[in-house]
C-alpha cells in the first residue's frame, strides 16, 4: 500500500476520533499535506512547550494558514517561568532533569490532548530512517482499542524530498542551517555545531522526548495514577 493507500484504510477502519500530531519540524509539511489532503477538518494536534523556536511558531503560522489546518495547541499547566523558578533549567540537570521535563512539557500535555479529543486513532509522520530507535516503527500499532497509524514509516529522505518537491510544500526554515531534528531552544542544536547526528538533540543523552513512548490505550490515564 501506498502512504495515501493506508491513511484511508485508517480513516475508514480504524475508530475516531482521528488526530494527526506534529512538531511542525523539519519535514512536517508531509504528513500535515497528506493527510488533510483525505481529512481537512482532522485535528492536529501541537505541543508547545513554550520554548520552540521562533522560526518553529512563524512554521506553524504560514502552514496552519497554507492548508487550512484544525490546529489545536496543548501546554504544560505550570508556565517556562513558574518551572524554572521552582525546578531550575531541569534541561541542564543531566538525564534525570530532562525526562522529568519532557514527561512535564511534552507527555502530560499529549496525554491531556488523547483525553480530551477521545483520540481513536492517532496518525504520526515517525519513520524507521529517522534513527536507530525509531528502525522498528511498524505501520499500525495498538493500544487497549486505540490505534497509532504511522504512514510513511518505510520512507527515505528521498521520498520526504520528491514528495515536498511535487507538492511546492517548504522544510523547516532552520533546516537549510543544519538543523535536522527540531525540539525546544534550549536542547536543540545544529548538526554543524556537534559531532554526530545524536548530539543534535538533548546534548546526545537521547534522542526521544517521550511522546511516543507512552502508551496511550483508553485505560492509559487511569493506569498512570494507580
Amino acid at each position: 500500500m501506498s502512504a495515501e493507500e493506508r491513511i484511508a484504510s485508517a480513516l475508514k477502519t480504524l475508530p475516531g476520533q482521528h488526530i494527526v500530531s506534529s512538531s511542525f519540524g523539519a519535514q512536517s509539511a508531509v504528513m500535515l499535506h497528506l493527510v488533510t489532503q483525505q481529512a481537512p477538518d482532522i485535528p492536529v494536534v501541537l505541543i508547545d512547550s513554550g520554548y520552540l523556536f521562533p522560526e518553529t511558531y512563524r512554521f506553524v503560522a504560514e502552514l496552519t494558514a497554507r492548508l487550512r489546518l484544525e490546529l489545536r495547541v496543548y501546554k504544560p499547566e505550570r508556565s517556562g517561568a513558574w518551572q524554572e523558578a521552582v525546578d531550575g533549567k531541569r534541561w541542564e540537570q543531566g538525564l534525570p532533569g530532562i525526562e522529568s521535563y519532557n514527561q512535564e512539557n511534552k507527555v502530560a500535555p499529549m496525554q491531556r490532548a488523547i483525553e480530551e479529543l477521545d483520540v481513536g486513532t492517532w496518525f504520526s509522520g515517525l519513520r524507521r530512517g529517522q534513527s536507530i530507535e525509531r528502525s522498528g516503527t511498524p505501520f499500525v500499532e495498538r493500544s487497549g482499542d486505540r490505534f497509532k497509524v504511522y504512514p510513511i514509516a518505510d520512507w527515505t529522505d528521498r521520498d520526504i524530498f520528491n514528495y515536498l518537491k511535487k507538492y511546492d510544500l517548504p522544510y523547516h526554515p532552520l533546516w537549510e542551517k543544519g538543523y535536522v531534528s527540531i525540539g525546544d531552544v534550549h536542547t536543540t542544536k545544529s548538526l554543524r555545531d556537534v559531532d554526530t547526528v545524536e548530539e543534535t538533540r538533548f546534548f546526545g543523552l537521547k534522542r526521544e522526548c517521550g511522546l511516543h513512548e507512552l502508551d496511550f490505550g483508553k485505560n492509559f490515564a487511569k493506569a498512570q495514577t494507580a
